[in-house]
C-alpha cells in the first residue's frame, strides 16, 4: 500500500475516532442532548490529548514516529490558543487513521486499553 500524507491519516483518524465514540454512545441514552454531550466529550482536543499520553509507553518506535510526525503538521490559526493540545490530538488521530488503514488489530487493541 502506497503511503499516504499524514494530514489526510490525521482526517481518516478523525472521521473513525468520532464513529467509534459515536458508536458507543448511542447505547448510552435516547436523548439528543445527551448524546451530543457524551460524544463531544471523547472528541475534543484536550481529551484526544490524555488518550495518547496514556498510550505513549506502549507505541513501537514506528508508531512513535508516526506520532511525533503527526504533532508536527501544520495548525489551523484558529486553534493556535490551545496549540499544545492540538498538535497531541492531531499526533492521536494520525495514528488512529494509520491504524484503521494499515493494522485494524492494533486498534482494537488500542480501543481496548483506552476502554472505548
Amino acid at each position: 500500500m502506497e503511503e499516504m500524507n499524514l494530514k489526510n491519516y490525521a482526517y481518516i483518524g478523525d472521521a473513525v475516532w468520532e464513529l467509534k465514540i459515536r458508536s458507543n454512545t448511542i447505547r448510552m441514552t435516547n436523548n439528543a442532548r445527551n448524546l451530543h454531550k457524551l460524544t463531544t466529550e471523547k472528541v475534543k482536543a484536550s481529551y484526544q490529548a490524555d488518550c495518547l499520553h496514556k498510550i505513549e509507553s506502549i507505541l513501537s518506535d514506528d508508531e512513535m514516529n508516526i506520532s511525533r510526525r503527526g504533532r508536527n503538521l501544520p495548525i489551523p490559526i484558529g486553534r493556535r490558543q490551545i496549540q499544545t493540545e492540538y498538535r497531541l490530538a492531531t499526533a492521536f488521530e494520525t495514528l488512529i487513521g494509520w491504524w484503521y488503514l494499515h493494522n485494524p488489530e492494533r486498534l482494537e487493541e488500542i480501543y481496548k486499553i483506552l476502554e472505548v
